[in-house]
Protein backbone atom coordinates (compact mmCIF):
# COMPACT_ATOMS: atom_id res chain seq x y z
CA UNK A 1 0.00 0.00 0.00
CA UNK A 2 1.42 3.38 -1.02
CA UNK A 3 2.13 5.75 1.84
CA UNK A 4 0.32 9.09 1.71
CA UNK A 5 2.52 12.08 0.95
CA UNK A 6 3.56 14.23 3.86
CA UNK A 7 1.60 17.44 4.19
CA UNK A 8 3.88 20.38 4.97
CA UNK A 9 2.82 23.59 6.64
CA UNK A 10 5.94 25.30 5.33
CA UNK A 11 6.50 25.84 1.59
CA UNK A 12 9.13 23.98 -0.35
CA UNK A 13 11.84 26.39 -1.50
CA UNK A 14 13.26 25.62 -4.93
CA UNK A 15 16.46 27.32 -6.06
CA UNK A 16 16.60 27.16 -9.84
CA UNK A 17 20.18 27.60 -11.03
CA UNK A 18 21.07 28.10 -14.66
CA UNK A 19 24.20 26.27 -15.76
CA UNK A 20 27.42 28.27 -16.07
CA UNK A 21 28.96 29.82 -19.15
CA UNK A 22 30.00 27.51 -21.99
CA UNK A 23 32.12 28.23 -25.09
CA UNK A 24 28.89 28.74 -27.07
CA UNK A 25 26.96 30.94 -24.63
CA UNK A 26 25.41 33.88 -26.49
CA UNK A 27 26.62 32.55 -29.85
CA UNK A 28 24.92 29.22 -30.58
CA UNK A 29 21.66 27.50 -29.66
CA UNK A 30 23.11 24.18 -28.44
CA UNK A 31 19.84 22.70 -27.22
CA UNK A 32 20.10 19.06 -26.23
CA UNK A 33 23.31 18.36 -28.16
CA UNK A 34 25.70 16.29 -26.09
CA UNK A 35 29.33 17.04 -25.38
CA UNK A 36 29.08 20.71 -24.46
CA UNK A 37 31.01 21.39 -21.25
CA UNK A 38 31.49 24.46 -19.09
CA UNK A 39 34.11 26.98 -20.11
CA UNK A 40 36.76 28.01 -17.60
CA UNK A 41 34.57 30.99 -16.71
CA UNK A 42 31.61 28.66 -16.19
CA UNK A 43 33.57 26.46 -13.79
CA UNK A 44 34.54 29.55 -11.80
CA UNK A 45 30.88 30.65 -11.73
CA UNK A 46 29.77 27.26 -10.44
CA UNK A 47 32.44 27.39 -7.72
CA UNK A 48 31.26 30.84 -6.60
CA UNK A 49 27.64 29.67 -6.53
CA UNK A 50 28.67 26.67 -4.44
CA UNK A 51 30.26 29.03 -1.91
CA UNK A 52 26.87 30.73 -1.44
CA UNK A 53 25.36 27.36 -0.46
CA UNK A 54 28.12 26.20 1.84
CA UNK A 55 26.42 27.33 5.08
CA UNK A 56 22.87 26.57 3.93
CA UNK A 57 20.67 23.49 4.13
CA UNK A 58 19.09 21.75 1.17
CA UNK A 59 17.57 18.28 1.09
CA UNK A 60 18.50 17.48 -2.51
CA UNK A 61 20.28 18.72 -5.63
CA UNK A 62 18.71 17.89 -9.00
CA UNK A 63 20.15 18.50 -12.45
CA UNK A 64 19.31 18.35 -16.10
CA UNK A 65 21.09 15.39 -17.72
CA UNK A 66 23.25 17.60 -19.97
CA UNK A 67 26.94 17.90 -19.14
CA UNK A 68 26.96 21.66 -18.62
CA UNK A 69 24.19 21.39 -16.04
CA UNK A 70 25.75 18.42 -14.22
CA UNK A 71 29.11 20.20 -14.07
CA UNK A 72 27.38 23.21 -12.49
CA UNK A 73 25.47 21.07 -10.02
CA UNK A 74 28.50 19.05 -8.87
CA UNK A 75 30.27 21.72 -6.75
CA UNK A 76 26.93 22.93 -5.35
CA UNK A 77 26.07 19.39 -4.27
CA UNK A 78 29.52 18.93 -2.75
CA UNK A 79 29.13 22.15 -0.74
CA UNK A 80 25.77 20.93 0.56
CA UNK A 81 26.96 17.40 1.31
CA UNK A 82 24.55 15.98 -1.25
CA UNK A 83 24.83 14.02 -4.48
CA UNK A 84 23.54 15.16 -7.85
CA UNK A 85 20.29 13.48 -8.90
CA UNK A 86 19.55 13.56 -12.62
CA UNK A 87 16.03 14.75 -13.47
CA UNK A 88 15.00 14.59 -17.13
CA UNK A 89 12.15 17.04 -16.55
CA UNK A 90 14.80 19.76 -16.16
CA UNK A 91 16.23 19.05 -19.62
CA UNK A 92 16.76 21.89 -22.08
CA UNK A 93 14.04 22.73 -24.59
CA UNK A 94 14.06 20.54 -27.70
CA UNK A 95 14.94 23.09 -30.38
CA UNK A 96 14.56 20.54 -33.16
CA UNK A 97 16.03 21.70 -36.47
CA UNK A 98 17.36 24.85 -34.80
CA UNK A 99 19.71 22.84 -32.57
CA UNK A 100 23.29 23.97 -33.05
CA UNK A 101 22.39 27.01 -35.16
CA UNK A 102 24.16 30.32 -34.67
CA UNK A 103 22.00 32.91 -32.92
CA UNK A 104 23.07 35.59 -35.40
CA UNK A 105 21.54 33.52 -38.21
CA UNK A 106 18.38 32.68 -36.28
CA UNK A 107 17.72 36.35 -35.57
CA UNK A 108 17.43 36.95 -39.32
CA UNK A 109 14.59 34.45 -39.68
CA UNK A 110 10.99 35.78 -39.77
CA UNK A 111 10.09 33.17 -37.14
CA UNK A 112 12.41 34.88 -34.66
CA UNK A 113 9.84 37.64 -34.12
CA UNK A 114 7.30 34.99 -33.12
CA UNK A 115 9.79 33.46 -30.69
CA UNK A 116 10.21 36.84 -29.01
CA UNK A 117 6.70 38.30 -29.24
CA UNK A 118 4.33 35.32 -29.37
CA UNK A 119 6.23 32.35 -27.95
CA UNK A 120 3.03 30.64 -26.79
CA UNK A 121 2.17 30.08 -30.44
CA UNK A 122 5.55 28.79 -31.56
CA UNK A 123 6.88 25.27 -31.97
CA UNK A 124 10.49 24.67 -32.95
CA UNK A 125 10.61 22.78 -36.27
CA UNK A 126 10.60 19.07 -35.38
CA UNK A 127 11.00 20.05 -31.74
CA UNK A 128 9.14 21.23 -28.66
CA UNK A 129 6.76 24.15 -28.21
CA UNK A 130 7.25 26.73 -25.47
CA UNK A 131 3.88 25.72 -24.02
CA UNK A 132 5.05 22.10 -23.77
CA UNK A 133 8.32 23.25 -22.23
CA UNK A 134 6.52 25.25 -19.55
CA UNK A 135 4.10 22.44 -18.76
CA UNK A 136 6.95 19.94 -18.49
CA UNK A 137 9.15 22.05 -16.23
CA UNK A 138 6.30 23.25 -14.01
CA UNK A 139 5.03 19.69 -13.63
CA UNK A 140 8.53 18.52 -12.72
CA UNK A 141 8.89 21.19 -10.04
CA UNK A 142 5.49 20.30 -8.57
CA UNK A 143 6.60 16.67 -8.37
CA UNK A 144 9.91 17.61 -6.73
CA UNK A 145 8.06 19.69 -4.16
CA UNK A 146 5.87 16.69 -3.38
CA UNK A 147 8.99 14.61 -2.82
CA UNK A 148 10.47 17.23 -0.47
CA UNK A 149 7.60 18.97 1.34
CA UNK A 150 8.56 21.88 3.57
CA UNK A 151 12.26 21.70 2.75
CA UNK A 152 14.66 23.39 0.32
CA UNK A 153 16.12 21.92 -2.85
CA UNK A 154 18.34 23.00 -5.74
CA UNK A 155 17.46 22.36 -9.39
CA UNK A 156 20.05 23.10 -12.08
CA UNK A 157 18.55 23.67 -15.50
CA UNK A 158 18.64 25.97 -18.54
CA UNK A 159 17.65 29.57 -19.29
CA UNK A 160 14.36 29.01 -21.13
CA UNK A 161 13.31 26.32 -18.63
CA UNK A 162 13.87 28.66 -15.69
CA UNK A 163 12.23 31.63 -17.45
CA UNK A 164 9.17 29.49 -18.18
CA UNK A 165 9.01 28.28 -14.57
CA UNK A 166 9.37 31.83 -13.25
CA UNK A 167 6.60 33.06 -15.55
CA UNK A 168 4.30 30.31 -14.30
CA UNK A 169 5.10 31.17 -10.68
CA UNK A 170 4.47 34.87 -11.30
CA UNK A 171 1.28 34.26 -13.23
CA UNK A 172 2.82 36.04 -16.22
CA UNK A 173 1.46 35.05 -19.65
CA UNK A 174 3.87 32.88 -21.59
CA UNK A 175 3.95 35.50 -24.35
CA UNK A 176 5.77 37.81 -21.92
CA UNK A 177 8.28 35.32 -20.57
CA UNK A 178 11.05 36.63 -22.84
CA UNK A 179 11.11 39.74 -20.62
CA UNK A 180 12.59 37.63 -17.82
CA UNK A 181 16.39 37.56 -17.64
CA UNK A 182 18.21 34.46 -16.39
CA UNK A 183 21.98 34.88 -16.64
CA UNK A 184 24.59 32.12 -16.57
CA UNK A 185 24.87 30.50 -13.13
CA UNK A 186 22.25 32.82 -11.62
CA UNK A 187 19.69 31.74 -9.03
CA UNK A 188 15.93 32.14 -9.25
CA UNK A 189 14.24 31.09 -6.01
CA UNK A 190 10.56 30.16 -5.69
CA UNK A 191 8.70 29.03 -2.57
CA UNK A 192 5.89 26.63 -3.47
CA UNK A 193 3.24 26.55 -0.74
CA UNK A 194 -0.42 25.82 -0.16
CA UNK A 195 -1.41 29.34 -1.18
CA UNK A 196 0.54 29.18 -4.41
CA UNK A 197 4.10 30.04 -5.43
CA UNK A 198 6.01 33.05 -4.13
CA UNK A 199 9.02 34.30 -6.08
CA UNK A 200 11.76 35.21 -3.59
CA UNK A 201 14.45 36.32 -6.02
CA UNK A 202 15.29 36.22 -9.74
CA UNK A 203 18.56 36.27 -11.67
CA UNK A 204 20.52 36.58 -8.43
CA UNK A 205 24.22 36.02 -7.83
CA UNK A 206 23.98 36.32 -4.03
CA UNK A 207 23.24 33.87 -1.25
CA UNK A 208 19.78 32.48 -2.12
CA UNK A 209 16.99 33.39 0.34
CA UNK A 210 14.58 30.94 1.91
CA UNK A 211 17.18 28.38 3.02
CA UNK A 212 17.92 27.47 6.62
CA UNK A 213 21.44 27.77 7.97
CA UNK A 214 23.38 24.60 8.73
CA UNK A 215 23.83 23.99 12.44
CA UNK A 216 27.16 25.19 13.67
CA UNK A 217 27.84 27.25 10.56
CA UNK A 218 28.72 30.25 12.70
CA UNK A 219 27.05 32.72 10.36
Amino acid sequence: MQRPRRQAKQPTVVCLVRHGTTPTTGKVLPGRARGLHLAEAGRAEASRMADHFRSLEAEAVYSSPLERARETAAPIAAALGQRVVIERGLLECDFGDWTGAELAQLRRLPEWKTVQRNPSGFRFPNGESFAELQARVHGTLVELCQRHPGTAIVAVSHADCIKAAAAAALGVPLDLFQRIVVGPCSATVVAYGAEGPRVLTMNSYCEPPGFRMKRGSGR
